[in-house]
């Protein structure tokens, strides 16, 4: 009786199961974030409520415990949880359940033998969710929510060794805002922050999951596309030219509209770092904004080799 009332009290959800994981008992907790009342699942297959517990690795873990009477832990890194309840943390909604840490031990008797399976389960959402914070500040961009300079050349790096090894094409845009210093100079800084975070989601919308947008600095973006060639590259360029060209931009009553410049290049023999692909892009970048803006460029014209040229005669 006494335990009873212990093992209600606590903040960790508490589940005991018998050598043939009926439930033997479900604490208070248990109970509060399931839905499930203990009278209902006292007694009954664990399996007949978790389905999805009904697994090798859960059986392996259960079997280990009451074999060889082991301790186990299951990681939210690894496992995320091992009960889908719905997460209470009100910091962030990126997580569907409540991230969970658990362990799972032996309970033995006078005699020394395991009877039961004992398994705490605790909410460690809100940890979860601050770790993620972290990463995310390494990595993104505080301004725009793209990802930042040092994680374009980690993943431009990988893209790079993984084209090598497959044979793949790998192809990189890099664009700027046209006379976004005449936006901030005219409208203000915060109107030109707008006009960055709202330029860098349009763009999200029309590229794939699996490309990789960045902010080079300043107004300057980069674009990773893995597996697509020049040629489909020049198409997503101009899709994103013509849509930011076509888009109203409005912050706090003013409204204005902005058009980039695109430089598109592919990898090819000898561009196998990033330097290299990142030089070669901003070389079409600059041949696009020298030949009027509001255009894409492809590397490797005659245009780019004599702006190339110019830039070095300067």
């Amino acid at each position: 009786m006494i335990f009873s009332q212990v093992f209600d009290i606590l903040d960790t959800g508490i589940v005991i199961l018998d050598r043939d994981l009926k439930v033997f008992r479900w604490n208070y907790w248990m109970e509060r974030h399931s839905g499930i009342a203990a009278d209902r699942i006292i007694g009954q297959s664990l399996f007949d409520f978790f389905p999805d517990l009904d697994n090798p690795r859960f059986f392996r873990s259960c079997r280990c415990v009451v074999g060889l009477g082991n301790l186990y832990f299951f990681s939210q890194k690894l496992h995320r949880y091992l009960f889908p309840f719905k997460p209470v943390s009100t910091l962030d909604k990126r997580f569907p359940f409540m991230q969970q840490s658990c362990n799972m031990g032996p309970i033995r008797d006078e005699n020394g033998e395991i009877t039961y399976i004992c398994i705490t389960v605790q909410d460690v959402t809100d940890i979860a969710v601050y770790e993620q914070r972290l990463i995310e500040m390494n990595m993104k961009d505080g301004l725009t929510g793209t990802y930042n300079r040092r994680f374009l050349n980690i993943r431009l790096r990988e893209e790079i060794n993984r084209a090598l090894r497959y044979g793949n094409p790998l192809s990189l845009i890099m664009f700027d805002l046209d006379h976004f210093k005449a936006v901030n100079d005219i409208h203000g800084h915060p109107f030109g922050d707008h006009i960055l975070q709202a330029v860098t989601v349009l763009i999200g919308t029309l590229i794939r999951n699996s490309d990789i947008l960045a902010r080079y600095g300043g107004e300057e973006f980069c674009c990773i596309l893995p597996e697509t060639n020049l040629d489909q590259a020049r198409v997503i360029a101009e899709r994103c030219r013509r849509t930011v060209e076509e888009s109203m931009f409005r912050f706090q009553g003013i409204d204005a509209r902005i058009t980039i410049s695109l430089g598109i290049t592919q990898m090819v023999d000898g561009m196998d770092t990033p330097e290299k692909l990142i030089d070669r892009a901003d070389q079409a970048l600059y041949t696009a904004k020298r030949g009027g803006r509001n255009r894409v460029a492809p590397s490797g014209t005659l245009e780019e080799k004599q702006d190339t040229d110019d830039k070095m005669q300067v």
